[in-house]
């Protein structure tokens, strides 16, 4: 159980779970809205959204999630498209993507029951190690360890680990520390309490460590390194992506959007038709918008993803024509921003939208 913790790493496992669980019963979370009723499929759309998002964001998003979606098959046999509309604004959109493509192998490989081994859970898409094992541990209490972004600050903190937690050797030593710090029953409350220890007391800046159940027994706090550790991901440079959109108005409050690919940034959500330059812009306009006029320039808008910045430059432009060329169907629709389609669409082409109209 120990992997290649020593001696003193053991003891500190050892005395890690007792304290945790005394504190989580007095200052842990227990009212979220996947607590309540704690199925395998509510806490998995919960660990889902819960990725890269704080839970304060993701708990109204949750809240309509499950309203519309109350089961898995409700869920599998949604179209992407509604799926998306109500993701839109959390970001990071392959989560909802996956989302929906595991409930449908869901339906399709287990007649619709969440899987039973934590090998089949990790064989859905979207689902890794870490995610799987709150999945079960939240749910059914099965004995599996975590390790979150919380949970791995946690931990590094706790035992006084160097280095990038995302490198392999790193995470490799984290994960045998997350497994001898396991106890052998209340799985589920430990589960949450490790999480919300690392969401509200062991912060990423100015931890609480006055407050900390486990801080007696911390590295970092022995020798002040709470600043130093988890060690920063080694710094590489951020490349920048420029592309120009066409915002094309039909009458007052229509715009026209184009379905992006399947795959790369905000794949399979509604977007605006874009180009390398501008005159790939206008070159486009000519060919497809029948009676374009008034070619307007709006204000560029940047959006920082996770591994580059993306500056959007809008050529605004106003169709007298009817661009016969261009009718609703999978790929092409017009959007009426004063009564919008349910469509998955980025919240950055929102605000840009927004922003034309407002000229």
């Amino acid at each position: 159980m120990g992997g290649d913790l020593d001696a003193d790493g053991l003891q500190r496992a050892a005395r890690f779970a007792p304290a945790l669980l005394a504190w989580f019963d007095v200052d842990g979370r227990k009212d979220l809205p996947w607590q309540q009723d704690p199925t395998p499929y509510r806490v998995w759309v919960s660990e889902i959204m819960l990725q890269q998002t704080q839970v304060s964001t993701a708990i109204p998003y949750y809240t309509a999630f499950l309203r519309r979606f109350p089961d898995v098959r409700a869920l599998a046999s949604a179209r992407l498209d509604e799926v998306l509309h109500l993701w839109s604004g959390l970001g990071y959109y392959a989560r909802a993507r996956n989302l929906h493509r595991a409930a449908q192998a869901i339906v399709r490989r287990h007649d619709g029951r969440f899987p039973e081994s934590i090998e089949e859970v990790m064989e859905l898409p979207g689902i890794g190690r870490s995610t799987a094992g709150a999945i079960l541990a939240l749910s059914r209490g099965e004995r599996h360890p975590i390790l979150d972004g919380n949970v791995k600050r946690v931990l590094t903190r706790y035992f006084g680990v160097d280095g990038y937690p995302g490198d392999a050797a790193v995470e490799k030593r984290l994960w045998a520390q997350a497994e001898a710090c396991m106890p052998r029953d209340r799985i589920a409350a430990y589960t949450q309490g490790i999480m919300d220890l690392g969401a509200t007391v062991c912060t990423r800046t100015r931890p609480a460590c006055l407050l900390c159940p486990v801080g007696s027994q911390c590295v970092a706090r022995e020798r002040g390194w709470q600043d130093r550790l988890p060690s920063p991901r080694p710094r590489v440079h951020r490349p920048r992506r420029e592309a120009w959109l066409v915002v094309a108005m039909r009458g007052e409050h229509k715009v026209l959007l184009e379905r992006r690919p399947p795959s790369g940034i905000w794949g399979g959500l509604w977007g605006l038709p874009e180009f390398p330059t501008r005159a790939h812009a206008e070159q486009w306009c000519r060919e497809h918008l029948s009676g374009a006029a008034e070619p307007l320039r709006g204000d560029s808008l940047r959006h920082a993803f996770s591994h580059f910045d993306f500056e959007m430059r809008p050529l605004v432009v106003r169709c007298l024509g009817k661009s016969e060329g261009l009718r609703d169907d999978d790929r092409f629709r017009w959007y009426d921003v004063r009564e919008p389609m349910k469509v998955g669409l980025p919240k950055p082409i929102a605000r840009l939208i927004a922003g034309t109209q407002e000229k």
